[in-house]
């Protein structure tokens, strides 16, 4: 079964709040516990010290034990008198009346412990008795009386019976000035140790389980609205993402916050812009070759149904005019195949220290006819010594200066001028190439570099340009690390700056 990321939310949140939950009741459950027998401890402590100060105070008066041991009705006194007032027991019915002295408030120790005249109308078990002999073992003030022993100086029991091993820690020593007449043994409760505590202990971890429940079930009703919120984002960028596979590049997904979700929602935008400009780039740049690839067969068409309908004769004119629509695809084809290696980091350089002043020269001597014949005057500006420390590949530094002067060939109108500087500064060269008029719309300058593009108004493609050869000198500048721009040109054309580290790469 599929599962959901807003029930997977849902289900870790309710875990993680079960888990918090049941963590506070067994902590709450355990600090109750040890707190509430810490306060039964306290006055168990408490009854203890008053229950030690009433016997060392009766010993010194009768100088033995034997008065409990000849009266067990009195260690029950002493237990009832040791607890709070509030807690005392109350008197039997055959004690009231009869002169039983009352619990605590009797200034004399000693009688609260002496045996007592009969009830009226004479003893039910002989004279100097109130009640049977009770056995040994009586409790007297609840589970407090089962657990407090009396022992003598030899550790024997003189009332009460040992309720646990007789520990040391448990012992309380009797004192009757320096000697030790005895010893109280209390065994340290367990448990909540009379009805009445034992009832409000249950009745609390009976709603500390209530409140346990009742946090779990508001955790679950909170976690599936909050899990649902969380998830909301999501399936906002699945619906997105699905209409961005199907081929809508305008998709956009809404940004509701700053955080991780947030930022995935910016950076989806980011890649559906991305793709709808590159497929609006696809589909001019199929647009561009198939219209730049139309004209020269439309012409070399043109040519052969001529021949072939003999409007035309297969002679020296017509060969030249098909040889050069043929020269134009292949210097096309070329450019679009240097252009894609260069794109896919497939274009081979191989770097050595060139002189970049001779490889101009080289390259303008093999332009120098053509520039003579549309009658374009070259002005170069270079330094009288030799610049040293370029690293470049000479073959494509060379194409890269080919390009920019057949741009300029191409557009730049006749008995028109090209200037070209060279210079060093700051470590790197600069390259300036400067022609005439026609010029470049200084908003048009930016796109320059791009393929297929031209200024149709002035450089057309009758001056025989397909427009990839400065997009081609883009990517073979930077290979080399530098930069190129367009600019306008002082004498009215463009402007083609280039600047070249120098010292990069070299051994």
């Amino acid at each position: 079964m599929k599962i959901t990321i807003k029930y997977k939310l849902f289900f870790a949140m309710l875990l993680a709040a079960g888990a918090v939950v049941i963590c506070m009741f067994l902590i709450m459950k355990w600090s109750f516990h040890s707190g509430f027998l810490n306060y039964i401890n306290t006055l168990e402590e408490q009854a203890l010290v008053r229950l030690k100060t009433d016997l060392e105070k009766a010993y010194a008066e009768e100088g033995s034990w034997d008065f409990l041991r000849q009266n067990p009705m009195a260690w029950g006194r002493f237990l009832d008198n040791s607890q709070p007032e509030e807690l005392q027991r109350t008197p039997h019915p055959a004690q009231r009346g009869s002169g039983f002295p009352p619990p605590r408030n009797n200034p004399s120790p000693i009688e609260k412990v002496r045996p007592f005249p009969g009830p009226p109308g004479g003893p039910p078990n002989g004279p100097g008795t109130i009640f049977p002999p009770a056995p040994f073992n009586r409790p007297h003030s609840g589970p407090f009386g089962a657990r407090v022993t009396l022992l003598d100086v030899q550790k024997n029991p003189v009332c009460g019976i040992p309720a646990g091993p007789l520990e040391g820690k448990n012992l309380n020593t009797l004192l009757h000035g320096e000697k030790i007449i005895g010893y109280l043994n209390l065994v340290p409760p367990q448990a909540p140790p009379s009805a009445q505590q034992l009832r409000f202990w249950k009745e609390q971890k009976l709603a500390m389980a209530l409140i346990a429940l009742a946090m779990f079930l508001i955790a679950a009703c909170l976690s599936l609205p909050i899990a649902n919120q969380l998830v909301r984002p999501i399936r906002t960028l699945v619906r997105a993402t699905r209409e961005l596979t199907s081929g809508n590049y305008s998709i956009r997904a809404a940004v509701s916050s700053n955080d991780e979700l947030g930022q995935l929602s910016r950076d989806f935008n980011t890649l559906a812009l991305t793709l709808e400009e590159n497929e609006k780039a696809r589909q001019q740049w199929v647009a561009d070759i198939s219209h730049e690839l139309r004209t020269p067969l439309a012409v070399l068409r043109g040519e052969i149904e001529a021949i072939q309908d003999g409007i035309r004769s297969a002679g020296a004119e017509g060969m030249e005019t098909l040889h050069a629509e043929v020269l134009r695809l292949t210097r096309l084809v070329d450019d679009l195949y240097e252009l894609s290696m260069s794109d896919i980091g497939a274009l081979s350089y191989k770097k050595t220290e060139v002189n970049p002043v001779h490889l101009l020269e080289l390259t303008l001597e093999g332009f120098s006819s053509r520039l003579e014949n549309k009658n374009i005057a070259i002005l170069t500006r270079v330094p009288t010594q030799d610049i040293k420390g370029l690293w470049a590949d000479p073959q494509r530094l060379g194409q890269l200066f080919a390009n920019i002067i057949e741009n300029s060939l191409n557009y730049t109108n006749a008995d028109g001028r090209l200037e070209i500087h060279l210079n060093e500064s700051d470590g790197e060269l600069c390259i300036d190439f400067l022609d005439s008029a026609p010029g470049v719309p200084e908003a048009d300058l930016p796109r320059v570099f791009e393929r297929l593009y031209r200024v149709e108004s002035s450089r057309s493609r009758a001056h025989g340009g397909a427009g990839l050869g400065l997009s081609l000198c883009k990517n073979i500048v930077e290979a080399h690390e530098g930069c190129v721009a367009a600019k306008l040109s002082p004498h009215g054309g463009l402007w083609v700056a280039i600047k070249l580290p120098l010292n990069t790469g070299a051994p």
